[in-house]
């Protein structure tokens, strides 16, 4: 199979919006997009693009929710190669095994503001915290405010430049070689700024809120973890940040005005299956931009 980008839908407006998201992405990227329903559960409700017709009893409905998001699709993003697909088995290992086939892996959160409090369902966590390739969870708020700066009337759209990217970075060396490769790219494929958020390990401790200007040294961990990647990206302009405090609330205020927040998430295992980290499940729930988690050992 091609490399794609690959998005799991269910009729919600989170996984709408991840599949328009999603859609921009494989542009971005020059690869086609794969749309996915995994497992027999009924889509939610939705609004069909064509037309507010009645089911007919005994069609199947994951089918015409699919065929409807093509449609869809097809019309936002004209000359997009688009692949729609119904995938059998438990949600949370189909798509996890669609993550290592695609160059990424797309789904809709919730996010906090809703009654749950949580990621739009456990399907999501479950995939964020076994797959094997970069996913990035998309909340329906995502639009063009939040992708792109605002013009000189204060209108945010696809014209204007893209907002920078955001780059939680706390692990130097080999580790995070995956983490930081995405982000770089991100930014690159964007035509923006990199941000880099770094810091919240040193010793001793500054009070919570200050910025560690050792970090930022030119001569410093960061800039030496930095410097190959400056060097294969030269066109991205890179800004560091080093402030101590709560980490997953500072890069969730950061997501306000980013095109994209990415994250590491190292795997873990626990006798009930893979997790996520405190940090990372702190940044899921808030964030207001779309999230990367990034796998790295």
């Amino acid at each position: 199979m091609p490399r794609t980008v690959t998005v799991g839908v269910d009729g919600s407006p989170e996984g709408l919006a991840a599949a328009d998201w999603a859609a921009r992405e494989a542009r971005l990227r020059a690869v086609p997009l794969r749309v996915v329903h995994a497992g027999e559960q009924q889509p939610h409700a939705y609004a069909p693009f064509a037309t507010e017709a009645v089911a007919l009893p005994g069609e199947d409905r994951c089918a015409r929710m699919l065929q409807d998001a093509e449609v869809s699709l097809t019309y936002r993003h004209p000359g997009l190669g688009i692949i729609a697909e119904q995938l059998a088995g438990q949600p949370a290992a189909v798509l996890s095994a669609a993550a290592r086939e695609a160059e990424v892996l797309v789904l809709g959160s919730r996010g906090l503001g809703r009654a749950s409090g949580r990621l739009f369902g456990s399907v999501a966590l479950a995939v964020v915290g076994r797959a094997e390739g970069p996913v990035v969870l998309v909340r329906a708020e995502a639009d063009d405010a939040y992708r792109h700066r605002a013009d000189s009337r204060g209108i945010a759209c696809e014209t204007t430049p893209y907002r920078d990217v955001v780059l939680g970075l706390r692990l130097p060396g080999r580790s995070a070689e995956a983490v930081l490769e995405f982000a770089f790219d991100a930014a690159a494929r964007r035509a923006t700024g990199l941000r880099v958020v770094h810091g919240w390990n040193a010793m001793p401790l500054p009070r919570a809120g200050e910025r560690d200007e050792r970090a930022l040294e030119p001569d410093g961990p960061l800039a030496e973890t930095l410097r190959p990647w400056r060097e294969k990206f030269p066109g991205v302009e890179v800004t560091e940040e080093a402030v101590i405090g709560r980490p997953g609330a500072h890069l969730a205020d950061a997501s306000r005005d980013a095109s994209l927040l990415v994250l590491g998430g190292r795997r873990r295992s626990t006798p009930v299956g893979p997790h996520i980290g405190p940090v990372t499940h702190e940044v899921l729930q808030r964030a207001i931009a779309p999230v990367a988690v990034v796998p790295h050992h």
